[in-house]
């Protein structure tokens, strides 16, 4: 028989072979991941317009560097890897087609043409490959938690660079404003001295706090820079571009509720991606246990060939049944205690994040309303009993009942409570944007969780 016409006959049951070896039982797992996967790419043409637009707001910037920082590319491209391991997790090894000739038959006058030819199939014992789906699986979501844990580590950074932003920027204003006022004061100093009402030692004195003041001028313009190099370093743009100035005020959440302290709590242990990262790896050790587990049992090779050396030809075609005798349970034993040690490992991270995580919910909460207080604090009481105190004070010297150095301290001390306030709104911003992180949620972005 020609070797094409026995490949013609043999092949009628190849097609059940090749179809189970081109089969993968994570296919749709696999596309299902993978749609997960592109959906957290986007375009980041609204984020150019947010970055030259007239305000920056703290929302535009945070998800500006959500979209654009290289570190969320490299988790993604990471995530994608992983969920790669799925589409090739379940699937079969290919057929395995042998030919063998015999050499001295060629062209020989005494002898046909000798030939073997063979296709044989791997196939595993039953639940092997859905166990080892099982694992990639896991992982696979587990590699997205971790991509979810960047996300929000990268959020509460930019927001909290935007806060220092935010107070530079407006620290700067606060500062021009009280130069302005203190010109005046010493303008009017050197109008009392021409009249001889007051004394050579006030514009003096109103000179020294002027340049004090022109000394953190430049100060602030340098962290300003600084903050801005900062900002465009997360944004993967040239350190030296400008940004757009924020906005004059700060939003000020209500006081938040502590009373649900422990529900919260209770679920940012359900919602944080590092925990649900460990308890997926956990899981996938179970399964790679139970995987090691069915090494004892073995794999089967089913097979088919031809042999036109048989002289019946009854016996030149062959089925055949292979299988391996897993007798070395040393090596499967050591592979079932890894796995158990591992998962073992991953269950007490649950346990050591879980504790953690509860710490930081109510650490959060505590620091969240105590910013709410201070806040509270400069706006009923700090800032108009410092700006009484400069009314007061000018009043008295225009009406020679205290000195000009009253004056100057009382304008020095609105100056102090006003970039204090400043640093006050940012640090409750900045506690908010903790108090976020805590319960698993995108700082910056979205109180709920949900993507930017």
């Amino acid at each position: 028989m020609d070797l094409r016409v026995w490949l013609g006959r043999a092949s009628r049951p190849a097609p059940l072979i090749l179809l189970i070896g081109c089969a993968t039982t994570g296919r749709g797992s696999y596309e299902s991941m993978r749609s997960d996967v592109d959906r957290t790419a986007v375009s980041d043409a609204d984020d150019e317009r947010a970055l030259t637009g007239a305000v920056l707001g703290r929302g535009a910037y945070v998800r500006a560097v959500v979209h654009r920082n290289p570190s969320i590319e490299a988790a993604r491209s990471g995530w994608r890897a992983v969920v790669a391991r799925v589409r090739q997790a379940g699937a079969l090894e290919d057929p395995m087609v042998t030919v063998q000739v015999a050499p001295l038959s060629i062209g020989s006058s005494t002898a046909r043409f000798g030939y073997d030819a063979m296709i044989s199939q791997k196939l595993p014992w039953p639940g092997k490959l859905g166990l080892e789906e099982s694992v990639a699986r896991a992982e696979s979501e587990a590699a997205k938690s971790d991509f979810e844990a960047t996300r929000r580590e990268l959020a509460l950074t930019a927001a909290l660079l935007y806060d220092e932003y935010f107070v530079a920027v407006r620290s700067i204003e606060i500062n021009a404003q009280h130069v302005a006022s203190m010109r005046e004061l010493k303008a009017a100093a050197l109008a009392q001295l021409e009249t001889g009402r007051g004394s050579a030692q006030d514009p003096l004195q109103a000179e020294a706090e002027l340049t004090h003041m022109e000394h953190a001028a430049l100060v602030l313009a340098s962290q300003r820079d600084v903050t801005v190099a900062q900002m465009n370093e997360l944004l993967h743009r040239d350190p030296e571009l400008p940004l757009p100035a924020p906005p004059k005020e700060l939003t000020v959440p209500n006081a938040p509720d502590v009373v649900g302290a422990r529900r919260l709590a209770d679920e940012a242990v359900m919602t944080r991606p590092e925990i649900d990262a460990a308890r997926l790896r956990a899981r996938a050790e179970q399964a790679r246990g139970e995987r090691a587990a069915r090494e004892s049992y073995p794999d089967l090779t089913v097979s088919t060939s031809y042999n036109s050396m048989w002289d019946m030809p009854e016996h030149r075609w062959m089925v055949g049944l292979g299988f391996n005798v897993p007798i070395h349970l040393s090596k499967r034993a050591g592979g079932i205690e890894e796995a158990e040690a591992a998962r073992a490992k991953y269950e007490s991270e649950v346990a050591s994040l879980t504790d953690k995580v509860r710490a930081e919910v109510v650490i959060a909460l505590k620091r969240l309303d105590e910013a709410h207080h201070v806040v509270k604090l400069f706006e009923d009481r700090l800032l108009p009993v410092a700006r009484d105190q400069v009314d007061a004070a000018r009043a008295g010297f225009i009406a020679s009942r205290n000195d000009f150095v009253a004056v100057v301290s009382a304008e020095r001390n609105l100056r102090s409570v006003e970039l204090d306030y400043q640093v006050a709104r940012a640090t409750l911003d900045r506690r908010r944007a903790e108090r976020d992180r805590a319960l698993g949620r995108v700082p910056g972005l979205d109180e709920r969780g949900g993507a930017p």
